[in-house]
């Protein structure tokens, strides 16, 4: 995984700078004492794949650092204060280590990081069938019925054909567990099954669901992703 350390304390980010080198899941592209120059490096790639991040920044904090992200990859929290946590996790990071960090500790947390990196780079046919609470029950779903998910604030809230099921979950945590053959992120707010595309517009694109058709928007920052992730036959 291709990773940025921003951290201002320059005697952790030597002794994380050591940390990733010593990892052969790592890939150091750089290290930032401040998080403007940092957001500026993800904005020209789009092949980061995980920050290490200090929450207590000059100019702009981590907290708001990764808001300021539209799509933000893997992020592992590495912070002197244990008062963030509970905020952190609201952002759902990968980890969060408390200063001083050993080298063990370090490689729990990329191992758990590598996990999601690995469940989100997975091929999958849809076919894979999951449970879903809904009122006192447990309805079986396959995820290629699922025509498009939306975030709502703590909740996502997944759209099949014919019923709409609403979890207790986050957009990025979802996204990772989903087949990225199947599915994929067109906007902060939005994964969309590409099976059920019917047209992309410059904005949005429109999903067949049923008989009717719904209207999503997409994202910016999404665009060029979706474009390369299709069949697009031009002359």
């Amino acid at each position: 995984m291709n990773c940025i350390i921003v951290d201002d304390d320059k005697m952790s980010c030597k002794l994380l700078e050591g940390y990733v080198k010593k990892s052969s899941a790592l890939n150091l592209i750089g290290s930032y004492s401040e998080s403007i120059a940092a957001r500026n490096i993800l904005t020209e790639r789009k092949d980061i794949d995980l920050i290490i991040l200090d929450i207590e920044m000059p100019e702009l904090n981590g907290f708001d650092f990764i808001g300021s992200l539209d799509n933000p990859p893997n992020i592992i929290i590495v912070t002197s204060g244990e008062d963030y946590a509970l905020r952190a996790f609201d952002f759902n990071v990968v980890d969060y280590l408390l200063k001083p960090i050993s080298y063990g500790r370090f490689c729990k947390a990329i191992d758990k990081t590598v996990r999601y990196y690995s469940r989100r780079e997975t091929s999958g046919t849809g076919d894979e069938e999951i449970f879903i609470k809904k009122g006192s029950s447990l309805v079986k779903l396959k995820l290629k019925d699922i025509i498009y998910i939306e975030a709502l604030e703590n909740y996502v809230t997944l759209t099949t054909r014919d019923d709409k099921f609403t979890i207790h979950f986050t957009m990025k945590a979802i996204e990772n567990q989903l087949p990225a053959g199947v599915f994929i992120r067109v906007h902060r707010s939005y994964i969309i099954n590409k099976s059920m595309i019917q047209s992309i517009k410059e904005n949005s694109l429109d999903l067949t669901v049923g008989n009717a058709v719904k209207s999503i928007p997409v994202g910016k920052s999404f665009r060029d992703d979706l474009l390369k992730d299709i069949n697009v036959m031009a002359r």
